[in-house]
């Protein structure tokens, strides 16, 4: 039996909570899993697992060895990482999630380079404007935007850009151009869903409390772009979810003497996962390279 591997199955399963849970996590079938546990079981001579109404939970052994078992996992990586030292790559596969646009346009480029420095690492790039559960979905590390709602993970803040208001110069020239955030109240706005129609603009000591009217609502940022794009309205968004249309002039912001609250990219790691030293690699990487 290889204990190490039987520790991970058994972490999958309890976070998880089912067999088929940390099945798909672990890319095995279920039974091999059920027969992992089993071994573990028999190996330790305790129950670690007890069936409830709510599923798989693990029993007072098993939250005594679940903590010892993370540890040993963090540490067997960590050595690993250690003895095959700094210029060797990393091994095995790493789970990262991110919005779809951001990912699109910051995050993907950028891969083939990770990829050529670490030739035995696979990944797996998870794209989802939703804040997904990271234990749940088996996710290494995820690059979140805007304020955390979990206090429970461990987050490093990446990068921060400025939101501005945007739209095409079709769209401009059709509905007249902005001098004063008051008169957003005369124009279309796309709306992002996620980030909502109300907005405080700052400019020296004055603010000014918006809110935008629209007659379009978009849940992913990729539909924010995509209606942007065709002229119907402008947005309120970062530069990010623009970068290459503002460079290339296809998208133009105004307003630019007042200032919306800054926009916030955190790396952000699951609490208790074993293999983190694969993630803050990657963490490390794409901080260094993004912010280049």
């Amino acid at each position: 039996m290889d204990r190490l591997a039987s520790m991970e199955t058994f972490v999958r399963v309890v976070e998880t909570g089912s067999f088929s849970g940390a099945a798909r996590q672990l890319r095995v079938g279920q039974p091999a899993v059920s027969k992992s546990v089993a071994q573990l079981e028999d190996y330790l001579g305790v129950k670690l697992l007890t069936r409830s109404t709510r599923g798989l939970t693990p029993t007072e052994a098993g939250l005594g060895y679940l903590e010892r078992a993370r540890r040993a996992l963090e540490e067997a990586a960590e050595a690993e990482l250690a003895a095959r030292g700094a210029g060797a790559g990393l091994k095995g596969r790493l789970r990262v999630c991110a919005a779809v646009t951001f990912a699109r346009i910051h995050l993907i480029p950028l891969l083939p380079k990770f990829l050529a420095q670490n030739p035995e690492l696979d990944l797996e790039i998870v794209l989802d404007d939703r804040q997904v559960d990271l234990v749940q979905e088996g996710i290494d590390v995820a690059l979140r935007m805007g304020k955390l709602m979990d206090s429970g993970l461990t987050a490093r803040r990446i990068a921060r850009c400025k939101r501005l208001v945007l739209g095409t110069p079709v769209y401009f020239d059709r509905a007249g151009t902005p001098t004063t955030p008051s008169e957003l109240g005369k124009h279309q706005a796309i709306v992002y869903l996620q980030e909502g129609s109300v907005w405080s603009f700052r400019r020296a000591n004055s603010e000014m409390v918006i809110t935008v009217k629209s007659r379009l609502r978009v849940t992913a940022a990729e539909g924010v772009r995509a209606a942007v794009l065709a002229d119907a309205g402008l947005a309120i968004a970062s530069e990010w979810m623009f970068s290459p249309e503002l460079q290339s002039g296809a998208v133009r912001a105004v307003l630019s003497e007042w200032s919306l609250p800054a926009l916030d990219l955190w790396a952000v790691l699951p609490t208790g996962r074993a293999a983190t030293a694969k993630a803050r690699s990657f963490v490390d990487f794409f901080e260094r390279t993004f912010n280049e």
